[in-house]
């Protein structure tokens, strides 16, 4: 597993960004995609229908962009993951504190709340008072989930020997990624 200080030995073409619910993966993955010139898909727009309903072509969308040559999306999903990592050739980790992750969290479901921003595919967040009735509320979810990928990641490292693993541990490691990256690129990567 790489750092934030390690040069990567491979170029990123196809590249994933994992982290808990508010570590910051999609906007991310959407600076990685304009800087590497290759597109973004936001998965969760890929998986959410309307009324929060998983969409039936959710499986053969992700089939599609990740036999892309260049592509950057968000390793989530249970049923995407596999595929997305046999076809990526480096996965970012966004391992934050989770104090971080959650305040990130808390404060991203407040704003796009209060300012009532589509999500995808007509899907708003829920009233905030729903954290607590609502066991799925993104926050409730966030809290239950925040362990699970310090399990998953190695394990995946381990079987997916190909996948360039870059563990970042703070928001100051990626943007200090981002520009060795930025400077590499500049040098003709």
């Amino acid at each position: 597993m790489l750092s934030a200080t390690d040069p990567l030995p491979l170029h990123p073409q196809r590249i994933l960004v994992a982290g808990v619910s508010g570590s910051g993966k999609t906007s991310l993955a959407g600076r990685l995609g304009q800087l590497l010139e290759v597109p973004h898909t936001e998965i969760d727009a890929l998986f959410h229908g309307p009324n929060w309903t998983e969409r039936t072509d959710f499986m053969a969308d992700v089939d599609h962009l990740s036999s892309a040559p260049g592509w950057v999306t968000e390793w989530q999903y249970r049923q995407a993951r596999p595929l997305l990592a046999e076809r990526a050739d480096t996965l970012l980790w966004l391992d934050f504190p989770m104090p971080v992750s959650m305040w990130r969290l808390i404060r991203r479901t407040a704003r796009r709340r209060l300012r009532r921003e589509e999500l995808w595919n007509g899907n708003f967040e829920g009233p905030l008072w729903t954290l607590f009735t609502d066991r799925d509320h993104i926050i409730r979810w966030g809290w239950q989930t925040r362990n699970k990928l310090k399990a998953a990641i190695p394990v995946l490292a381990q079987s997916q020997p190909h996948l360039q693993v870059v563990r970042l541990h703070s928001p100051r490691e990626v943007e200090h990624w981002v520009k060795n990256l930025r400077h590499a690129l500049a040098a003709g990567w």
